[in-house]
């Protein structure tokens, strides 16, 4: 049996940017993406602690040391710049796995968005 664990977590960024015109996605800082074990192209689901909207897209690198939270494309109408969301995503591993699995979790410098 496989089961879906959380595989990383970026707590707590504020939204930098929301770009209506672009084809989809969240663009986030590359540092922020190494440091939470996240891939180009990864789902990731994005939950915003202002308004409580929930939705999935998928990760694409911004530019390092910048702080860049961006959404893209639809998922721009569901948050404003200054949001606060937490983003994660997910991995499906055997139950015996799952249990010893230690996510990638990251509490970046709230002002900024950069690693402390």
């Amino acid at each position: 049996m496989f089961v879906h664990v959380v595989k990383s977590k970026i707590h707590r960024v504020k939204v930098t940017g929301a770009d209506l015109n672009y084809i989809g996605s969240i663009t986030i800082d590359e540092d922020l993406m190494d440091a939470a074990n996240i891939i180009s192209g990864e789902k990731v689901q994005i939950v915003n602690n202002n308004n409580g909207e929930r939705l999935e897209t998928y990760a694409i690198p911004g530019p390092r040391n910048s702080g860049e939270i961006t959404l893209n494309g639809a998922a721009a109408r569901k948050v404003a710049v200054g949001d606060v969301l937490i983003l994660i995503t997910y991995a499906m591993l055997p139950i015996e796995e799952a249990k010893q699995f230690t996510p990638a979790v990251v509490f970046p410098d709230e002002s900024s968005n950069l690693l402390k």
